[in-house]
């Protein structure tokens, strides 16, 4: 099977430590995070993905508003542009403990958080980055 993720979600599904938006969200997400630390394969797709399912039946989900886009964009071009390949719908990706290190080193760092300007979890998620990615759920440090 293969997980399917817009590009923002990349980064998002480095700090998950099982917050999130509704009790639906975070289950769904926990399960997610299982595959994702299991290698399971990524798909790049535009929209909402398998992470906003418990959120789509919300007509006013934020997950089709123009934000999550513009987040979609930033993301997939400097992770492009980290990993030197073109990241765009059905880019295939795995998930694996040295792209995930190389990914986190990136984000602590922030050279790869552009796509994190406007987002409500920002602040959260640099908290996890400056805590060494402690209890974080995909792939644990």
């Amino acid at each position: 099977m293969t997980v399917r993720l817009r590009a923002h979600h990349l980064l998002c599904m480095l700090t998950f430590v099982g917050e999130g938006y509704t009790p639906a969200f975070i289950a769904n997400y926990h399960r997610i995070a299982a595959r994702l630390s299991a290698g399971e394969e990524i798909e790049i797709v535009s929209g909402p993905d398998d992470i906003c399912a418990p959120l789509l039946e919300d007509p006013s989900a934020h997950c089709r508003s123009p934000g999550p886009a513009r987040r979609d964009e930033a993301a997939a071009e400097a992770i492009g542009r980290l990993l030197r390949i073109a990241v765009g719908q059905g880019t295939r990706i795995s998930p694996d403990e040295k792209l995930l290190r190389r990914l986190r080193l990136r984000f602590a760092m922030e050279d790869i958080r552009g796509a994190c300007e406007g987002c409500e979890w920002s602040e959260f998620c640099s908290d996890v980055a400056g805590g060494g990615f402690r209890d974080v759920l995909v792939a644990p440090c």
